[in-house]
């Protein structure tokens, strides 16, 4: 991916808790951006009830032609019907999930969408691998697969690559011993469930279907959450794996996503947050939360990046 210095997210809200969540997703982005030296510009487009509401039509023909000129697409939450179409009209190879199942730290996991995608998704496993701690496992049952991870690991010295099984992995991915993965498709909706499995805290998730020839597709796991908006309290830490997974698969900068992953981790594990989250003590809204996470930024930034003025 080029380092480009200005990109271009479509957001899609929605309705329910989507602008408010959507907002704080934008703000994220644009304040990690600047410290790291580039820009995001965000095309806030009609989608889902908002749209019904304006134009009678959930995906209109003018937000479709905007989000397909985009750099990436990022939606509110996971349960609005049109986000069906949006998906129709994309070219999805691969997805990656981030899952936080522990307190600090998360999990990467790829696996390929469409017959044909194995290699792409492999190579993509591995470009990320290499640019976070050098360790890939690869979880499959069938022998292709692992000898197209072999074949793949030649062209990356620097990563270390474990094969396991699937009761193999588990163990792994609980405890924080597994960074990133690599699964074929048969067992990637079994992985899918194993945040439901973490037994310390609230699973956090976010994904995106990933696309090699246009705008990839980012967004949490959770729904519109009706009895909540407008209240300003729902939860955006998914919203905020969302746009990091934006910032190191969609965009290619990894550093800045390193950052929000540690700032989250670290206002999740102080306990602060929203009323679903907050361990004692008054609750904070969704802004303020988000205040928390954007205050611990600047210190985050790696000493490497000021050396090369912000080119990670």
């Amino acid at each position: 991916m080029s380092r480009r210095r200005r990109y271009l997210v479509a957001c899609l809200a929605g309705h329910g808790i989507g602008p408010e969540v959507m907002a704080e997703a934008s703000r994220a982005l644009a304040e990690v951006s600047r410290l790291h030296g580039f820009a995001i510009d965000d095309a806030h487009l009609p989608f889902g009830g908002e749209a019904v509401t304006r134009s009678g039509h959930a995906l209109p023909a003018a937000t479709r032609s905007a989000y397909l000129g985009a750099d990436a697409i990022l939606v509110a939450s996971s349960s609005q019907p049109a986000l069906e179409g949006v998906k129709a009209g994309l070219d999805l190879a691969a997805s990656v999930t981030r899952m936080r199942l522990r307190p600090r730290g998360d999990v990467t996991a790829f696996a390929p969408l469409v017959d044909g995608a194995e290699d792409w998704t492999i190579e993509r496993a591995f470009t990320t691998a290499c640019e976070r701690d050098g360790r890939l496992a690869s979880v499959a049952v069938s022998a292709s697969w692992r000898a197209r991870v072999e074949l793949a690991a030649l062209d990356h010295d620097g990563v270390a690559v474990r094969h396991l099984t699937l009761a193999e992995a588990l163990p792994g991915l609980l405890s924080g011993d597994l960074d990133v993965l690599v699964t074929e498709r048969a067992l990637a909706e079994a992985l899918a469930q194993v945040p439901q499995l973490a037994p310390t805290m609230r699973p956090l998730t976010a994904t995106g279907l990933l696309s090699p020839t246009g705008p990839s597709l980012f967004g949490p796991s959770h729904g519109s959450a009706l009895d909540i908006a407008g209240q300003g309290v729902p939860n955006p830490s998914e919203n905020l794996l969302a746009a990091l997974l934006i910032l190191g698969e969609g965009l290619g900068r990894r550093a800045p996503a390193e950052a929000v992953e540690r700032r989250v981790g670290g206002a999740l594990s102080s306990g602060f947050g929203t009323p679903d989250m907050a361990s004692a003590g008054v609750a904070a809204t969704t802004r303020e939360f988000v205040d928390v996470v954007l205050s611990m930024l600047p210190s985050a930034r790696r000493d490497t990046e000021f050396a090369l003025g912000g080119a990670l």
